[in-house]
């Protein structure tokens, strides 16, 4: 019988959530910057076991989710815009249905609430969080795929 590997990550250690939690989330962050800091906060989420460190993730990740949508609603820097267009630009990562990013921030803000709430069967908060992450990776990609302005 032939035995499937399974990957296992270790545990994030004290130091990086600790990290994560004590860091200001800066009040200069571009929209790149913030979705960097959602990632970071899903990760270290998806792998720890420990209760009360999930729910301060949790918690950070909420205000960095409140912060990505006050960004959703403004206009990208140059800097950024500049980075971004291109004359053709390649096939979107995200679904047709979800490109509105607010409404994508919604829904993470939701999944990220339902977490914080703590009343969800084990395997469900896990399930919900592994979704958690990946809609997190999808929105970084899009955010970040270049488009055509004319």
């Amino acid at each position: 019988m032939a035995t499937i590997p399974t990957q296992s990550y270790p545990e994030f250690d004290e130091s990086v959530i600790h990290h994560l939690l004590t860091a200001p989330i800066p009040a200069t962050a571009d929209l790149f910057e913030v979705t960097d800091l959602c990632t970071a906060y899903v990760n270290v989420l998806l792998e720890t076991k420990d209760l009360s460190a999930r729910l301060a993730l949790c918690g950070r990740l909420s205000h960095v989710l409140a912060r990505l949508a006050q960004l959703c609603d403004e206009d990208l820097p140059p800097e950024l815009v500049a980075q971004l267009t291109v004359d053709e630009p390649p096939e979107s990562v995200m679904p047709d249905c979800w490109q509105d990013t607010y409404l994508m921030v919604g829904y993470l803000r939701s999944l990220n609430q339902a977490l914080l709430a703590n009343m969800l069967p084990g395997k469900v908060a896990e399930d919900l969080a592994g979704l958690l992450h990946d809609m997190v990776y999808i929105l970084r990609d899009y955010v970040r795929e270049p488009y055509r302005t004319h």
